[in-house]
This record gives C-alpha cells, sequence and structure tokens, in this order.
C-alpha cells in the first residue's frame, strides 16, 4: 500500500476517521440526501486543514467565470465570523454589505477583491444559501468554498488544492494531525491543483502519490506571486517600493500556513528582523498591535508587513509603525487547459 495512504491513527484520529467514512457512505447509499440546485456548481476544497492556497483559486476561478459574462456567487462557511449560524450576505455582487467581523476575514477578503463580479454569502447551509441567491440575485453558478468535504450539494466540479511544500502534515488524521480525510479520498476529485509547486524539491515523487491516489486526475501546477503592497496605515503611505525593500521588517500574520509568506517575503528581497505568527484567522485587538511595534521595534524594524486576510481585521487599529499588506495571486501552469475544464464542466450533469 502507497505510504502516503496509509495514514497513522491515534484513538481519536481513528474514532474521527470512522465517523467520516460512516458519513460518506450515508450519502453514497442515498440514505442522506445530495441537493441539486439546477445551477452549475464548482467546489473548490482540500484534504488538509487551512493554508492550501484554496481562496486564491476561488478568486481565479471566479474572475474566470465573471469574465465570461456569468452571474457567480461564492459560497462559504465564513469561518472566524462572530455569529457563525446567521446567514450573512457579504456581497450582492455590486456592493459590500458586511464587514470582516460578520463575514469573516477570507469571506470578506474574496468580497473586497471581486467587487462587481461575484456576490459571496456567508452560511453554513449552503443549499438554503444557493436557493436564496438563485431566487434574489439570480446567479447563475456558485463556488463551494471548501466543498470538499460539503456532501450535501451535488455539484459539476470538484477541485482539490494540495500544498506541495506540506501535501499531508503529519500522516495523521485529526485531531492528531492536519488531514480531514484519508488521502485516498483524492479519487472523488476531478481535479487537483498543486499550490506553492516552485516552493517543492519533491514535485514529482509528489505528482506520482497523487496520480495513484487520484487515480489519474488532472494535476495542475500553481504558484503564489506577490502582486504588491497597499499601505494599511497612515504613517505607510509616504514610503516608495524600494524604500520599503530596504528597511529592516516585522513581518505577522494568522493564517493556515504562516511559513509560505514568510518564504515569499524572503524570496522577494524583503529583510525579516522580527517574525510573530498568530492563529488562524486570530482577531486582533489594539494590546495585540502594541505588543507588535514593540517587538519590532526592539528588533530594529522600521516597518510591519502582513497578508491581506489579517489586514481586513486591522483597519480600526493604531499603528505605530509603518504597515503595509501583501497582495498576492494564483498563477497556475497550463492555464488555458484548466480554464477548459471549467468551462466543459458548466455543461456538464451535477454530481454527487
Amino acid at each position: 500500500m502507497n505510504r502516503v495512504a496509509s495514514v497513522a491513527l491515534s484513538p481519536l484520529a481513528r474514532l474521527y476517521g470512522v465517523a467520516m467514512k460512516a458519513r460518506r457512505d450515508l450519502y453514497r447509499r442515498g440514505l442522506v440526501r445530495v441537493r441539486e440546485i439546477n445551477v452549475p456548481v464548482i467546489s473548490v476544497g482540500n484534504l488538509t486543514m487551512g493554508g492550501t492556497g484554496k481562496t486564491p483559486l476561488v478568486e481565479w476561478v471566479a474572475d474566470e467565470l465573471a469574465a465570461a459574462n456569468r452571474r457567480v456567487c461564492i459560497l462559504t462557511r465564513g469561518y472566524g465570523r462572530a455569529h457563525p449560524k446567521e446567514r450573512v450576505i457579504v456581497s450582492n455582487g455590486g456592493e459590500i454589505l458586511s464587514g470582516a467581523e460578520q463575514a469573516g476575514d477570507e469571506a470578506f477578503l474574496l468580497a473586497e477583491r471581486l467587487k462587481g463580479r461575484a456576490a459571496v454569502i456567508s452560511d453554513a447551509d449552503r443549499v438554503s444559501a444557493a436557493l436564496w441567491a438563485i431566487e434574489n440575485l439570480g446567479s447563475e453558478v456558485f463556488i463551494l468554498d471548501d466543498g470538499f468535504q460539503n456532501l450535501g450539494l451535488a455539484r459539476n466540479l470538484d477541485l482539490v488544492t494540495i500544498d506541495a511544500t506540506n501535501p499531508w502534515g503529519n500522516r495523521r488524521l485529526l485531531p492528531a494531525g492536519i488531514l480531514r480525510e484519508s488521502p485516498m479520498e483524492l479519487a472523488r476529485a476531478d481535479c487537483i491543483v498543486l499550490t506553492r509547486a516552485d516552493e517543492s524539491d519533491q514535485l514529482q515523487e509528489l505528482e506520482s502519490k497523487i496520480d495513484a491516489l487520484s487515480k489519474s486526475r488532472p494535476v495542475f501546477r500553481s504558484r503564489m506571486k506577490i502582486l504588491g503592497l497597499r499601505p494599511v496605515s497612515a504613517v505607510a503611505k509616504g514610503l516608495s517600493a524600494e524604500e520599503i525593500k530596504s528597511s529592516r521588517a516585522a513581518a505577522f500574520c494568522g493564517i493556515g500556513n504562516p511559513q509560505s509568506f514568510l518564504t515569499q517575503l524572503r524570496g522577494a528581497g524583503y529583510q525579516l528582523g522580527h517574525v510573530q505568527i498568530f492563529r488562524d484567522h486570530h482577531v486582533y485587538t489594539q494590546t495585540d498591535l502594541d505588543r507588535i511595534v514593540r517587538a519590532a521595534i526592539a528588533a530594529g524594524a522600521e516597518v510591519l508587513m502582513t497578508t491581506a486576510k489579517d489586514e481586513v481585521k486591522l483597519r480600526s487599529l493604531r499603528f505605530e509603525l509603518p504597515c503595509y499588506a501583501v497582495d498576492i495571486s494564483i498563477e497556475i501552469e497550463g492555464e488555458d487547459n484548466f480554464r477548459s475544464l471549467i468551462e466543459n464542466s458548466l455543461v456538464s450533469e451535477a454530481r454527487p
């Protein structure tokens, strides 16, 4: 048996794995209903907890669909939001109707990045949210964010992201590891997108394993690209890009894969004198920021750098150092073929 497919199981992880398998079997046998909504659904998900580069891929797909004059709506759970059981219309496709606290950081970031091109709804009940969007927004295609484990909504295309720098974590299921399902479940996917492929030195070996596990599903390589910097604080607006790069910097973030963010900054030539990492979806307070600034100054840093996902939660806070958000996008090798895969899925039949 492939070593990757042989997942190490602690007692709790074994219980989790049994529960997940039982849940999948209920859907496969038709004992739990899978809803079809008569509108194309593209799922973008992963096998591991957070940090796989899923959100930039969601944005890329939404951009492509919007460019083809489709009314796009992103359905997301809205992780880290204040009231997770409530439905929040983050964006109706033209206007942003909610803040980051109500929407969730990633949902709000997508709404801002895709303003005028895609609606965004945060709702744990994605089926109900989709039906509402069809009736009230005229949505013509849905992107199911974090949808690989959401088995209740039929989809036309299942895209799964795998971080090439950390594809399986410690090969343990939750809660002992970061695997949400066994890698053998890749056979359910239609396509795998390897993110951060440029940062891996074992890419061919990984692709061979994925080919065996997924039963030869298409695999696309991708990488993250820094688009530019945006000033977060008022005191940041006077510095040029050259001045920022020549300054000693302090980086902080609360994301799923902080090391990738730091690797990107260093690879782009930024001088990091201090680093501070928080848990994914961390909600910042002024006390947090003051501590970051004190530590940065003590390390000789002159500027702060953070992610776009973190930036949406920093806007009400006071800065004593210039702070910049780093905007990134995803670049996909063979994007014409990937684009065709998406286009063809829109006319295919939805399935569980």
